[in-house]
């Protein structure tokens, strides 16, 4: 199969063309022009229109990269991102984003049934590549992704440990808002694949909590249900912007976090609201990664609906 998702292609029999937006399968393809209606077609009855073919340029590694002071050598940042189709908005391409000073080897490969090698090549500090196509609405049959990443350097700084992630990606993955992805200048949904994971020490996490008067104030037990409506944290929030309504929840929920595994507290509530979703997002992906949570969920719907999430401590 030649034909990939995004596509720009034109029929041999009539005149009609349009972008790929779904494949069937290694002989029917989905074509959609600009009356949004998507059409089958026989995959080698279209032809590639001149000028919409998009070249790939075989890359090499090199020695030859500037050098960069120690001091300013980016180590982290490899991003995932997901953006629509210009042309046919169903569609969803994957880019893989370097904004290190490594160069990066990767590969992408899918996995359902069988494996099948999607991309392998080389990333420059500061590049992108896109490296798969899907439709979104599909997102439930996607396949299994594997990621793996080496990174590259002449100069004399400390090689980093191999990248290789399995993800299998779920609607909910994509429920926040679309943010600026760095590179390409386009907004779209961003995962950070090289983050590190968020470490606590319980002990030293109770050292700084119960330190003398003199040196620091005890925490208060925290209530069982925490409300994080920005109304009931701040009286100048009219004055707040967005990023900052967000950080001064955040910064709230994490202490409220902190305090209730201190106290040992076996579940916390916390009330976000529904909105547009980004709160809850970002809370979720604190919540994923906390050695000291055992899981969460959506907090008694018939109380909250789908504005609360119940934290079960370990």
């Amino acid at each position: 199969m030649k034909w990939k998702l995004g596509d720009f292609v034109r029929f041999v029999d009539e005149r009609r063309e349009g972008y790929v937006t779904r494949i069937f399968d290694e002989e029917m393809i989905g074509v959609t022009g600009d009356d949004d209606f998507e059409i089958p077609v026989p995959a080698n009855r279209v032809t590639s229109v001149h000028g919409h073919e998009q070249a790939r340029n075989p890359q090499s590694a090199t020695t030859n990269e500037p050098a960069i002071k120690a001091e300013n050598f980016v180590k982290t940042g490899v991003y995932l991102a997901f953006i629509t189709d210009n042309k046919a908005a169903s569609v969803v391409h994957f880019h893989l984003v370097n904004t290190t000073s490594f160069q990066l080897l990767a590969t992408f490969t899918t996995e359902q049934d069988r494996f099948k090698g999607e991309f392998g090549g080389i990333i420059d500090p500061g590049k992108s590549e896109k490296i798969y196509s899907a439709q979104l609405a599909d997102i439930q049959t996607w396949p299994k992704f594997h990621i793996a990443v080496l990174f590259f350097t002449a100069q004399n700084i400390p090689a980093l440990a191999p990248l290789h992630l399995i993800e299998k990606f779920k609607a909910k993955d994509f429920a926040g808002a679309k943010k600026p992805v760095p590179v390409i200048n386009q907004n779209g949904w961003l995962i950070q694949l090289d983050e590190a994971e968020v470490k606590i020490d319980p002990d030293k996490l109770k050292e700084s909590f119960f330190k003398t008067a003199e040196e620091k104030q005890q925490v208060d037990r925290p209530q069982k249900e925490v409300d994080l409506h920005i109304e009931k944290l701040r009286d100048d929030y009219q004055f707040l912007s967005s990023p900052e309504i967000l950080n001064v929840q955040l910064n709230h929920f994490r202490k409220a976090l902190d305090a209730a595994i201190v106290h040992q507290l076996p579940e916390i509530v916390f009330i976000h609201g529904a909105g547009n979703g980004i709160l809850k997002h970002e809370l979720h992906k604190v919540l994923s990664k906390h050695q000291k949570v055992q899981t969460f969920m959506d907090a008694r719907k018939e109380k909250f609906g789908y504005g609360a999430t119940k934290v079960i401590l370990k």
